[in-house]
């Protein structure tokens, strides 16, 4: 737990009764799961039958959409509420995901190599040391596993659009989401996966248009973007 900040979870367990409404405050989460479900589905080339690991996983909006897709999925959170909110989905759906509380670095420990491909979407920037995240990460996946992370770029384009425009303007989500200071520069990401020893294979934007409320990846990654790495063999 020490690699956690107890008001980022609160705001999370907050909101898990609502994580599954299409019209609720994960709303955008809803919108940009297809694309983010494509990419790491390309990256990987193809899901069906690989071991899955989803960091950060919430109420499980990425989780039951690999496991649609064919992938055996965990899905481990700290926010114990939002965790109670994907069981109690998963089953309404008859979606067999396993759902643990437990931390990226603890996960690491029990279970070094034991995925084929790992997710960590939109969580690096909620955490007081993401780096050690990315270490876990590297932990975690298999020889010659694939990974796949997305977070929000630290630049006054994505301070306006990311947090004034869609938190406090148009109420995309919730206040208080993001903290500026915890955005992180793809050259910081990048520097952690080498240093984790992991391959830089790819990074990629993604935008998002709040009035189609459409997604789609892009070249630009001034404000969300994507890596994909890849683990020695």
């Amino acid at each position: 737990m020490s690699n956690a900040d107890a008001s980022e979870l609160g705001r999370f367990d907050a909101i898990a009764a609502e994580w599954w409404d299409p019209r609720g405050p994960m709303a955008a989460l809803h919108q940009i799961n297809p694309v983010r479900l494509r990419y790491i589905a390309q990256r990987a080339g193809g899901l069906d039958g690989l071991r899955v690991l989803d960091i950060g996983c919430g109420a499980g909006i990425l989780s039951e959409a690999l496991q649609q897709s064919g992938a055996e999925v965990t899905g481990i959170d700290l926010a114990e509420e939002a965790i109670t909110a994907a069981r109690s989905h998963a089953a309404a759906q008859e979606r067999d995901i396993e759902y643990q509380t437990i931390s990226a670095e603890a996960l690491a420990e029990e279970r070094p190599g034991s995925y084929d491909l790992v997710c960590c979407l939109e969580m690096l920037e909620h955490v007081p040391d993401p780096e050690s995240i990315v270490r876990a990460c590297a932990q975690l996946v298999r020889p010659g596993g694939d990974l796949v992370f997305s977070t929000i770029n630290r630049t006054p384009k994505a301070f306006a659009l990311a947090i004034v425009a869609a938190e406090q303007v148009l109420g995309l989500i919730p206040k208080g989401t993001h903290d500026y200071a915890k955005l992180i520069r793809p050259s910081e990401l990048s520097a952690w996966i080498r240093h984790a020893g992991l391959t830089l294979c790819e990074t990629r934007g993604m935008h998002y248009n709040p009035l189609l409320k459409t997604a789609r990846m892009t070249d630009d990654v001034s404000i969300n973007y994507f890596i994909h790495a890849r683990a020695p063999r």
